[in-house]
């Protein structure tokens, strides 16, 4: 008969640290912004973050995504007439030009081109309005809750072209993980072999102003003001800064980046290897094969928790998923990890949090027999 136990075993972190505060910064002159950090998705500052607006040429982070999933980036493109046509910033396309595909996004994200963004989503979608449905869908996927997509350059157009500063964030997160568009989106110039000079970013705080910047993509229209997205790394930790309407916004993203490197650290909550446990059968057998960081400020590991919820098997295999280890903070779910199950013994490693903090083990929560 195979017994199923499930329980749960919950790690409260004390230490007796001062009382919690929150991050204070000052304000921006942007009239939508946020700060998060990369790897979580934690929000550490916002500005009427959710509030959907027009964004201007930010919007080519989706078009330039798209193509790099593609597949077609070494591909080439006919220039269309239309594409020459489109008002606004340009690479200077002829009708007939032949180019890589991969070329037309370098000049997309580093000079703006809004001709190459329409011949981009001519080739990629079929047609504009092909590659527009895919925006949206793309869109939905990430979750972006206060956009609509209506074209691939950013032009303001009949009003349902628009994202929210949260949303931007978000989806300039998941587009980091595409290392052709992580790529691109830091270069400071580039040369292709169809133009005989360089194109350089326009993006000032990746190509001078700010050391730590390690992407950006920037944004005008008069109606949308000025709108900027940046990326900056220091000491391990990855933040994103994303304004809107914002007056001095490269004065706005150094400030943010640096309260946030200043205020917060990428503390390691759980590492990889043996994950302790007072329990007869597990015990010294568990483990856990990724890593599960969160970004704390001072004062914050007390509304750190974890809760490891096991499923007890009589023979469990070597390898098997045996539960799940749930990271909380301030009661909320913020990450979570899978536990595995070991027949060799394994190092107990936990967490480098852990090593400074005492343990407190509760009493079971709940048995369940399953005959």
């Amino acid at each position: 008969m195979r017994i199923a136990l499930k329980f749960t075993l919950i790690f409260y972190i004390v230490l007796c640290l001062p009382v919690h505060t929150y991050a204070a910064f000052g304000d921006v002159s942007a009239r939508n912004a946020v700060l998060i950090e990369q790897t979580s998705g934690r929000v550490l500052y916002e500005k009427m973050a959710h509030q959907s607006e027009k964004i201007a040429s930010i919007t080519k982070i989706m078009t330039a995504l798209l193509a790099t999933e593609s597949g077609k980036m070494k591909e080439k493109v006919t220039i269309s007439s239309n594409a020459v046509r489109v008002e606004g910033s340009s690479i200077y396309l002829k009708p007939g030009d032949k180019v890589v595909l991969e070329d037309l996004v370098y000049g997309l994200m580093l000079r703006s081109g809004n001709d190459a963004a329409h011949a981009i989503a001519e080739y990629v979608g079929g047609s504009v309005e092909g590659f527009v449905y895919m925006m949206n869908e793309k869109a939905n996927e990430i979750g972006m809750k206060h956009t609509h997509f209506s074209n691939p350059s950013g032009l303001d157009g009949d009003g349902t072209h628009y994202s929210s500063a949260y949303d931007m964030a978000m989806l300039t997160r998941y587009a980091m993980n595409n290392t052709a568009f992580k790529k691109i989106f830091g270069t400071k110039s580039y040369q292709s072999e169809s133009w005989d000079y360089p194109w350089k970013n326009k993006h000032k705080l990746l190509t001078f102003m700010y050391e730590s910047t390690t992407g950006g993509k920037t944004g005008f229209t008069k109606k949308a003001g000025r709108t900027l997205v940046t990326t900056a790394s220091k000491n391990g930790l990855d933040l994103i800064v994303v304004t809107l309407q914002a007056s001095s916004d490269w004065d706005d993203h150094m400030y943010l980046f640096e309260q946030g490197f200043k205020q917060y650290k990428l503390t390691d909550i759980l590492v990889k290897g043996g994950l302790r446990v007072e329990d007869g059968a597990y015990q010294n057998h568990l483990y856990i094969k990724n890593p599960l960081s969160y970004p704390l400020a001072k004062g914050e590991d007390r509304l750190v928790q974890v809760d490891v919820e096991l499923v007890k098997q009589a023979k469990p295999k070597d390898g098997e998923v045996v539960g799940k280890a749930i990271l909380r903070f301030d009661g909320k779910v913020v990450g979570q990890r899978n536990v595995f199950y070991s027949k060799k013994k394994q190092l107990q490693t936990t967490g480098v949090l852990w090593s400074d903090f005492k343990e407190v083990f509760s009493s079971m929560l709940g048995v369940k027999y399953d005959g």
